[in-house]
């Protein structure tokens, strides 16, 4: 358990206070005349104060007992809105919120002003924030390291059903809880040649030249830790010229070349992800790899050695977590500096980096194990090719040693082969530690992705299944419902989730049930208003909320889902007085924009959304909704709502998923296949508690493996199935364009597609899919049976805390020493200016 802080009384007088003083020093306007935006800069400034004291004290802390640190890396951080986090850490929520009262402010509009950082998309960005909560609350000293993204992935709208991206400006009004470092700029070298030469010593000595660079300046936000007054660092990385404008290119009419640097800066940081179908979205991507990789292990480097003196033992004071393959040039990128900037020997430089770098593997689909093209790694980054080059040639040395004559072994295990540069072989061959993040993830990747490696080196691999914050998606994200397990089960499921396996003794008891069961309403009450006032459709409360919300991939299967609303839909015309409880089916994605299929699918729901909503002959039993722009922010109120949680992955495709663990955390039922975490989900509170249906995964890789399924025979011999599928292609859905939905009818049944039919399962697991909707059904018409589960899921959450994943980081990987502050800055008081 964590130490109790002694936590100052709030001065409520000088918090109004500041926040009216800010108002005044930043904008030249009394409170009255200042709009919600500048009210909100205000409200952050005051709060930001606190955090700068503690963030100071933290650093002294760490400066003295000069702790381990885990530097973890990662091209995402979604972080989400950080006032109400920092409130809810700094444990002043309550207090600054009646202190605006006061002043006649409300907080929910307050912290609506604030826009999601664009610094992340999908789950592996939001684990990585969860990650650096529990660090900081659980006392550990880190740094999260990434890119200062201008516009994110892209703001999604949906326009006339269709996914359009739109640049996400979220730092249009600046971001008050930022701040600037230049002291610790860097310079980050592209392209040109190595010139090697020979020192006084005799040694070979590796320097670029001809080269192209750019400036990476940091910008740190604070990451406060839950009441204990620690405040860690995400640290991002901005891009600026070296040299800002070229006037004298200017003057000479060459306009382009004076503010070239300048562009090659701007491009680096515009967006997440640039759409990499072709060559030049192929080299920014790398560059973006490369950039801020290259400045956060130099910041890590001199940090170091601005304390310590032998640089062969920065292994017992750094460690590198690879969040996914991304950063994996990181390896390289330390074995640069420690052998041409401190002139370690490679095998004194391959020590400390084999000590130094860990990597977590997030995927099992092949196409997401990044490779690249030689000609193009080897152009950009010319030095770091050549010490990829060195550690294949040693490691295949290694392989042909063990393996003698298997030639067939160093064709899957090289790190560079076939033209390409395989960054997850890279990242195992060099790292000590290589984990999965669910049970059932690690195993497939040791039985079968990466089965030769597990076989020469099985010590790498662990498991570490992920975890979420409680704070943000409990705490903050449903206030009722936290409230209600305080009242039930005391606090201290805050900082230890295992706590909450309390309620198990109340998941029986009536009083209990209708609480729960006027929460979980009031929570979709908020959400209808929200679906209301943002799609201009009307959602009963009263309905079951079937939720799928996620980044929007073919083997997630939104397909089957929305497949399966047609086909409730077309049993309700042909019967329209059937017995059926009201459905509101809620769907939440964003799409690649260059992922066609992905972007056809959202057309697809919002097609059938427009049908299915303005049917009069249904009686609005069934209403299809797709949440414009899915975000941290309004999923916190989604996860609050939903009774049923829609995790449907093709087994075997999943690698953990955090969705599923933040809906049973609000007390949704699993709807699932048994993949990714949902194995360990539904060991917890029982299969009796969550509806299970379709392919296990080994079902899965068997018939990937050795064939045997047909999806011609289920349409052939399934006519509900037929006349779903014969609805894409008939205008149903599109009188306008019956070729419009084409691509997915054709990528089921591959009529006119080179690829494998219905390489997903969707038809093969559509029936049992539709069975266990029916039980759904069945099972949410008995209210009492229904709140049981429903307790039960929250009462058994207590396993998928993040604070638990990075404690088992912490003991099996990283081995970092827990900082306690003294009691001085453990207090918490919020003063402002």
């Amino acid at each position: 358990m964590l130490k109790k802080p002694v936590i100052q009384k709030f001065d409520k007088d000088l918090f109004k206070n500041s926040v009216v003083y800010n108002v005044k020093t930043l904008y030249r306007k009394t409170l009255e005349e200042a709009t919600q935006q500048q009210i909100f800069q205000a409200v952050s400034y005051a709060i930001k104060d606190t955090i700068v004291d503690n963030w100071m004290n933290t650093q002294k802390e760490y400066q003295k007992k000069d702790p381990k640190t885990v530097y973890y890396l990662s091209m995402e951080f979604l972080m989400g809105r950080a006032l109400g986090n920092n409130l809810i850490n700094l444990q002043a929520y309550s207090d600054v919120e009646e202190a605006l009262e006061d002043l006649g402010i409300d907080i929910n509009i307050v912290e609506d002003q604030e826009p999601d950082p664009a610094l992340g998309n999908g789950g592996l960005g939001r684990l990585a924030a969860c990650f650096l909560d529990s660090l900081a609350t659980l006392g550990y000293a880190a740094y999260g390291c990434g890119i200062r993204y201008r516009y994110g992935m892209f703001k999604q709208e949906i326009r006339d059903g269709y996914q359009m991206e739109v640049p996400d400006n979220w730092l249009a009004d600046g971001n008050p809880f930022e701040l600037r470092r230049p002291e610790y700029a860097k310079e980050v070298k592209f392209g040109g040649y190595v010139n090697v030469y020979v020192d006084e010593n005799g040694r070979n000595c590796f320097k670029q030249e001809g080269y192209q660079s750019v400036k990476a300046v940091p910008y740190d936000m604070p990451i406060v830790g839950y009441g204990n007054g620690i405040v860690n660092t995400l640290r991002i990385w901005d891009a600026e010229p070296v040299e800002c404008f070229q006037l004298e290119s200017f003057d000479k009419g060459d306009y382009q070349k004076a503010v070239e640097q300048e562009n090659l800066a701007r491009n680096i940081v515009e967006v997440l992800y640039p759409n990499d179908n072709h060559y030049a979205g192929k080299e920014l991507r790398l560059k973006q790899q490369y950039f801020f990789i290259s400045a956060s292990v130099q910041e890590a480097v001199e940090k170091y050695m601005r304390k310590h003196d032998d640089i062969r033992k920065f292994h017992e004071k750094v460690t590198f977590q690879l969040n996914d393959t991304h950063p994996t040039v990181a390896i390289a990128e330390l074995m640069r500096i420690l052998m041409d900037d401190h002139y370690l020997t490679w095998d004194e430089a391959w020590a400390v980096t084999t000590k130094t770098c860990a990597y977590t593997n997030h995927t099992i689909m092949a196409e997401a194990l990044e490779k690249w093209p030689i000609e193009l790694f080897s152009r950009l980054l010319p030095r770091i090719y050549q010490i990829v080059e060195e550690i294949n040639r040693r490691f295949v040395a290694q392989v042909s040693q063990m393996y003698p004559g298997n030639q067939s072994k160093i064709a899957k295990m090289a790190v560079i082969y076939d033209g390409q540069v395989k960054m997850a072989h890279l990242a195992i061959v060099s790292g000590y530690s290589v984990n999965g993040v669910a049970r059932l993830h690690t195993e497939i990747l040791e039985k079968q992705e990466l089965k030769d490696f597990y076989e020469m080196m099985p010590e790498k691999f662990n498991n570490k299944t992920n975890g979420i914050t409680q704070r943000r998606f409990l705490l903050h994200g449903n206030p009722l419902l936290a409230q209600w397990v305080t009242g039930h089960v005391g606090s201290d499921w805050i900082t230890d989730l295992s706590r909450i396996s309390g309620l198990k003794i109340y998941a029986e008891d009536k009083k209990a049930q209708q609480e729960f069961m006027n929460i979980k309403y009031q929570n979709k009450v908020r959400l209808a208003k929200y679906i209301m006032e943002h799609n201009g459709v009307e959602v009963d409360p009263r309905s079951i909320f079937d939720v799928q919300v996620k980044r929007l991939h073919e083997y997630k299967r939104q397909l089957l889902n929305i497949l399966h609303i047609m086909y409730l839909y077309n049993g309700l015309k042909d019967h329209p007085d059937m017995d059926f409880y009201p459905r509101t089916f809620i769907f939440g994605a964003k799409a690649a924009a260059g992922y066609r299929n992905a972007k056809l699918t959202i057309k697809l729901i919002n097609a059938v959304a427009d049908v299915v909503n303005n049917d009069p002959s249904i009686g609005g039993k069934i209403k299809v909704v797709f949440i414009e722009d899915y975000k941290v922010s309004n999923a916190e109120w989604i996860f609050a709502a939903a009774d049923v949680s829609e995790q449907i992955s093709t087994a075997s495709k999943e690698a953990s998923g955090t969705g599923n663990m933040k809906f049973m955390l609000n007390g949704a039922l699993t709807l699932g296949t048994m993949d990714g975490a949902n194995v360990e989900i539904v060991e917890e509170v029982g299969t009796e508690n969550a509806f299970i249906f379709g392919l296990s995964s080994d079902e899965v890789i068997r018939f990937e493996n050795y064939g045997g399924y047909n999806p011609m025979d289920i349409f052939n011999n399934d006519p509900d199935i037929r006349r779903v599928l014969m609805q894409l292609i008939n205008g149903t859905f599109a009188p306008y364009d019956t070729e419009l939905f084409r691509p997915l009818y054709n990528s089921l049944l591959n009529t006119q597609s080179t690829s494998k039919a219905d390489m997903y399962f969707i038809l093969k697991d559509f029936k049992p899919y539709a069975e266990a909707q029916s039980r759904v059904e069945a099972a949410y018409r008995n209210e009492e049976n229904w709140a049981k589960s429903a307790i039960l899921n929250v009462a058994c959450s207590g396993k998928f805390s993040s604070d638990r994943t990075i404690q088992e980081y912490v003991d099996e990987i990283w081995h970092l020493d827990k900082v306690v502050l003294p009691k001085r800055a453990e207090k918490t008081k919020v003063t402002g200016k």
